[in-house]
């Protein structure tokens, strides 16, 4: 184990962030470069090395956490850095967009603060990095098999290079003109500087992955074409379509969805703008929906300079401390700060938008709402709370029901749909027609980066016994396999 006394005299510690005043005013990271350095051995001490360690039935990927907590105690890096490698292809992005379910199933958070695994992980890959230990690893021989990769977010990387470094030829499409997905266009800035995921694609690229960015499979290439062309495909499309509000004012200018919004952000980022197509600049804005992609929309809007931040959540306010039924080592519905709002705005819950309210020219101008109160599991509108807010800019972040359907991908390979519109998929990841696989997202439904990577890996597995008849490479979920929460 780590120090025999580290959680007993060592209390957690969390970097500080960088003033609000200064990082509102660029796009950078909210922690300065090194700021883990100084605290991060003794952080790591604090693993208890439990008998039967709970962070790993926390975590998808299976990390090996105490086993790199140990490793970061004793000072040896690199270890430290083959023992991450071994369960998790890209632990810089979990790392920083990771929520950390294996914290809330620390052991030592039953009655105390937890390890800051996150931070240790985060801390190891930045480590190798600068230490250069990162380096490809293409394979010793090809197989001779190729295999298409639909959609380059997480879950699709993640079986990209697994499959690559089997031995397979592997081509990733994308229809975006970069690589990475969401990684790439609807995580800011300010919570992952895209020089992460840049580095890993030239990683991959090195070891023998083909990247097609631009190309938008169903319309620039079809499903039959891709069949024909590939021994195997995995559809890591994502669950993209998002959840809309079908209110009066809707059809307003000035109502947009979150990820019309986000990519523009990372594009004038990238250079590709001067000023976003959608900017907050001056602009009274209201999110709707409480989640991490609102707090991605808060965080843009300020650095925007929007006059003025909203954030509305039909739930009620979570509870500052684990609620009782939801008992560890659940993942627990708590009140939580991001760095965004730390920065700006005001957070309203239980309420619901009755109506966009639009000005002479059909821009919204402001939004009705009201308060509501649950009965039955539905929320009801509370008499007499109704009240109008300004909203020069409105941005729906209610999350995502399934992957889209309008480029004809799915009815053109035939494939069968589950309850829920996912891609549906047998224990193997296989879908219905030979060949074809489904990993993350667009089979899962709406999920964490850490589930899509698990996918990834577990559906290269799937996919590489189907080419060769049998396969090595890790398998850490079945597609059945659910989060430890409530």
């Amino acid at each position: 184990m780590a120090d025999p006394r580290g959680f007993l005299t060592t209390p957690q510690q969390h970097p500080e962030r960088r003033p609000v005043a200064e990082r509102v005013q660029d796009w950078k990271e909210v922690y300065p470069p090194g700021a883990l350095l100084p605290i991060i051995s003794k952080q790591a001490g604090r693993c208890m090395d439990c008998g039967i360690p709970f962070c790993h039935n926390g975590c998808p990927l299976g990390n090996i956490i105490p086993e790199w907590n140990d490793l970061v105690w004793k000072g040896d890096w690199e270890a430290a850095a083959d023992r991450l490698h071994a369960t998790n292809n890209f632990p810089e992005f979990t790392g920083r967009l990771c929520p950390a379910p294996c914290e809330t199933a620390c052991v030592l958070g039953i009655n105390q603060p937890a390890v800051t695994i996150k931070n240790v992980e985060v801390s190891i890959i930045d480590r190798a990095w600068e230490d250069g230990t990162v380096t490809p690893l293409p394979p010793e021989r090809l197989s001779g098999r190729t295999v298409a990769v639909i959609g380059s977010g997480p879950a699709g990387l993640a079986a990209a290079q697994q499959l690559t470094r089997a031995g397979h030829t592997v081509a990733v499409y994308e229809r975006a003109d970069r690589i990475g997905g969401l990684l790439r266009y609807g995580i800011p800035e300010f919570k992952m500087e895209k020089r992460h995921l840049n580095r890993r694609v030239e990683q991959m690229r090195a070891e023998g992955t083909k990247f097609r960015p631009g190309m938008h499979i169903g319309v620039d290439l079809t499903g039959d074409a891709l069949l024909a062309r590939y021994d195997a495909i995995v559809l890591a499309v994502g669950a993209t379509k998002a959840r809309d509000l079908e209110v009066p004012g809707r059809d307003l200018a000035g109502v947009h969805q979150a990820m019309d919004y986000l990519p523009y952000a990372n594009k004038t980022c990238e250079g590709d703008y001067l000023t976003a197509p959608i900017d907050a600049f001056g602009k009274h804005v209201v999110v709707i929906g409480g989640g991490d992609t609102g707090a991605d929309c808060l965080g843009t809007a300020t650095r925007q300079g929007a006059a003025s931040v909203t954030q509305l959540e039909i739930m009620p306010r979570p509870t500052e401390d684990r609620p009782a039924g939801q008992p560890w080592p659940t993942y627990p519905m708590i009140f939580r700060v991001a760095s965004a709002h730390e920065e700006n705005g005001e957070r309203l819950y239980a309420v619901s938008t009755t109506e966009f309210v639009g000005d002479e020219n059909g821009r919204v101008q402001a939004l009705r709402l009201t308060e509501v109160r649950f009965e039955g599991g539905r929320p009801v509108p509370v008499p007499g709370t109704e009240r109008e807010i300004p909203a020069d800019l409105v941005l729906l972040a209610m999350g995502f029901v399934g992957p889209e359907r309008g480029n004809g991908l799915i009815d053109q390979l035939g494939l069968a749909l589950d309850e829920r519109g996912n891609i549906a998929r047998d224990g193997e990841y296989a879908t219905n027609v030979p060949g074809v696989f489904v990993a993350g997202d667009a089979g899962r439904g709406q999920s964490l980066i850490v589930w899509a990577i698990a996918e990834g890996r577990s559906a290269a597995s799937s996919v590489d016994a189907y080419l060769s008849g049998s396969s090595t490479l890790p398998k850490p979920i079945p597609p059945t396999a659910r989060p430890v929460t409530v």
